[in-house]
């Protein structure tokens, strides 16, 4: 049996910061496949890294704005640039990568949603992952849904074991 092609999917800002809010080493041990409990951030990069069903995408935009929020928590630049790294490398082996959008999203009063937006539409992604309120709001967006870090494990929990019992 063949396996489908991977779903491009997009993680806000906010994903990438809260999977490794729990310090700079959290991010060494995403478990694959995520639990369901714990930090559903983290766990969303660990579906991704699995690279079976989603394809990560990320924008120059999204990569300066983890490393800018987490050196506002205090983290060193290295440190950050480190895990901006584990992200594009997460990326690229899950057949997404990076991209810089050429489309101008102005849809949403707070003018880095409109980034997340524009990303989702240039990497040709039918899901957002973001636990930003404005972004919630707009679900569907242009046919975009946009879904809490928890409803992603969720849902990805949910097709995962339906497959294992065919």
């Amino acid at each position: 049996m063949r396996a489908a092609p991977a779903q491009p999917v997009t993680f806000d800002v906010n994903v990438f910061v809260a999977a490794v809010a729990g310090g700079p080493h959290a991010f060494w041990a995403w478990p694959s496949p995520p639990p369901l409990v714990g930090n559903l951030s983290a766990n969303c990069l660990g579906i991704v890294n699995d690279s079976q069903e989603f394809s990560l995408w990320l924008s120059p935009h999204v990569m300066t704005n983890v490393v800018r929020v987490l050196a506002a928590l205090d983290w060193s630049r290295d440190t950050a640039l480190e895990y901006l790294q584990i992200l594009k490398e997460i990326a690229d082996a899950s057949g997404g990568g990076v991209i810089e959008p050429e489309i101008h999203v102005d849809d949403c009063s707070d003018h880095e949603d409109n980034r997340i937006l524009e990303l989702a539409l240039a990497s040709g992604s039918n899901l957002i992952v973001s636990d930003d309120g404005d972004l919630l709001t707009m679900s569907p967006w242009r046919g975009i849904l946009i879904i809490r870090p928890s409803e992603f494990a969720g849902r990805v929990d949910a097709m995962r074991r339906a497959r294992r019992r065919q």
